[in-house]
């Protein structure tokens, strides 16, 4: 729910607090641009502004080198688990792979007295709407492919007849809370671990310069695994596209 209240202190779930920045009605539809929207628009004008500058030169620079270090690591993490089948799929799975990468690291950066840090991928909605747009593309490729024979994905090979309904049940269901999974992986992770700098700084401050070395020094650690997870949860997103998208192309089961 939009939210126009002020500086929420200590509290470390002020961070996710979503406040309107421009309200907007259409009709019983509130489509106000908020801060959420802002970072938003800042992440893929960022990933946008990168790869144009990276590729813009003849001469390799070094944001050349980061342009294509991140394409070559996607295209080689597709070539591993689609191999050259998916190759069409490669525009989506990069553009969500950055855009996740993005959304992550941008959360972490703070520019005082500019923009207060804010993470959409903490946002369950986000999460579910990336997701929830895989899983349909995958279910609709599925079936464009191989027709009705894309059922055969809930009847693993090789099972005795009587214990085949009991497992047809559980792939089904498997299947279907895929969008689920895939969303709340990548929720829960950022939100805990944002949550957990914030408790950490609230120490710093209540603690004083004397006490509250320890927590710092905590901190400034868990801030260096907090980009590694960053990565990770962007790396995992892409990682388990491909996975589905393979199963709806190549029927490996």
């Amino acid at each position: 729910m939009a939210s126009n209240s002020g500086d929420g202190g200590l509290n470390p779930m002020h961070q996710f607090e979503i406040s309107t920045i421009a309200e907007i009605k259409l009709g019983s539809i509130d489509a106000s641009f908020t801060n959420a929207s802002l970072w938003m628009v800042i992440v893929v004008a960022s990933v946008c502004l990168l790869l144009l500058l990276s590729s813009s030169k003849l001469v390799p620079s070094r944001l050349q080198s980061v342009g294509e270090l991140a394409y070559e690591f996607v295209a080689n993490m597709m070539r591993d688990i689609l191999g050259d089948s998916g190759r069409s799929f490669f525009p989506l799975v990069f553009t969500l792979f950055m855009f996740v990468l993005a959304a992550n690291m941008w959360g972490m950066i703070n520019i005082p007295g500019v923009l207060k840090p804010f993470t959409v991928t903490s946002h369950i909605i986000v999460t579910f709407a990336m997701a929830m747009f895989v899983f349909v593309l995958a279910t609709v490729v599925g079936f464009v492919k191989h027709g009705v024979g894309y059922l055969k994905l809930f009847v693993p090979s090789g099972v005795p007849t009587v214990l085949l309904p009991l497992l047809v049940v559980i792939e089904t269901i498997s299947y279907f809370t895929r969008p689920i999974s895939l969303s709340v992986r990548l929720f829960a992770n950022m939100m805990a671990g944002h949550t957990m700098l914030k408790v950490f700084a609230g120490f710093v401050v209540s603690m004083g310069i004397l006490g509250g070395w320890a927590p710092l020094a905590f901190m400034v650690a868990f801030t260096g695994l907090e980009f590694l997870v960053a990565f990770l949860q962007a790396y995992v997103f892409a990682v388990l596209t491909c996975i589905y998208l393979n199963d709806a192309i190549n029927m490996h089961h």
